[in-house]
């Protein structure tokens, strides 16, 4: 730059000169990182609120997003905490995050690590524990709790890969991974690993078998995959198939019986009653 007295510039951060005049190394440091600190933290900001756009379309404009997102709050807060934890001032971090959950009901232990965009839908009822690993695009909705399984010190929570989306009143539990664009219905708790570009449902959480990778983005909760409805209507179709061959048997050798013909009527009426035409229990549907 043009009227930059680079020997000056040199001499201000060279750490014997500021030892000189009586400022430590860290001061130098602290220094050399004031030119682009404020610009990293303002980054840091606008793509915390950026984010809220993409993923909420109920926020309407940054004055909304910054007053009344308790999911961001929380954030902020648990950056502080973390900060804290991290220099080892651990009865100072956890005030701050109990502060931070007296306010937003989102409780997030200082000791997680979190990556970037990372978005806590309402948020009410959170709980996110000391271990826990969160990485980049991870959206979570109220009442998730990444929560551990064992006293034991060490490594007892979760780790969420990128963009995950973890539904409402979930619970993941134990250090398990949960793998890259992977899905977790409302409601599941998982206690296993989930492979990538999963949708995993159920108590305990099974991986839907299926859908589409578009379904699997969507994670239309109306339209969840059911593991266990799949796996009865499976047994359903094959049992229909059975019943079928040992009817033609019963037919060839002129076998009936009174019992038979009673469970077919009760079969009839119960479809009859609960279910249309399309969803039959010989279709091995309508469960």
């Amino acid at each position: 730059m043009e009227g930059l007295n680079t020997e000056g510039v040199c001499r201000i951060y060279n750490p014997r000169h500021l030892k000189e005049v009586g400022i430590s190394r860290l001061a130098s440091l602290e220094l050399r990182r004031s030119g682009w600190w404020d610009q990293i933290m303002f980054s840091r900001l606008k793509e915390d609120i950026s984010v809220i756009f993409e993923k909420d379309p109920a926020a309407k404009n940054i004055v909304e997003v910054l007053l009344c997102y308790p999911g961001l709050h929380a954030l902020w807060f648990y950056r502080a905490a973390n900060w804290f934890y991290r220099h080892k001032r651990f009865t100072i971090a956890r005030i701050i995050s109990q502060i931070a959950r007296h306010f937003t009901g989102i409780e997030i232990h200082p000791g997680a690590k979190i990556g970037k965009k990372f978005f806590i839908d309402h948020g009410m009822g959170v709980v996110i524990g000391e271990t826990a690993e969160i990485g980049e695009g991870v959206l979570i909705y109220q009442g998730v709790v990444l929560g551990g399984t064992s006293l034991a010190k060490g490594k007892r929570h979760p780790t969420l890969g990128n963009n995950v989306v973890i539904g409402t009143g979930a619970a993941v539990l134990g250090p398990i991974k949960i793998g890259d664009n992977s899905r977790i219905g409302a409601g599941s708790v998982v206690v296993s690993e989930i492979p990538p570009n999963s949708t995993a449902v159920g108590i305990p959480a099974r991986v839907g078998v299926g859908f589409s990778q578009k379904d699997i983005e969507m994670l239309e909760h109306g339209k969840l995959p059911d593991p266990v409805a799949d796996a009865i209507r499976f047994m359903v179709r094959e049992q229909a198939k059975l019943e079928g061959r040992l009817k033609k048997v019963e037919t060839l050798e002129g076998i009936t019986s009174e019992i038979d013909k009673y469970l077919e009527k009760k079969k009839k009426e119960i479809e009859e009653e609960f279910f249309t035409p399309e969803e039959k229990f010989s279709q091995g549907s309508g469960i």
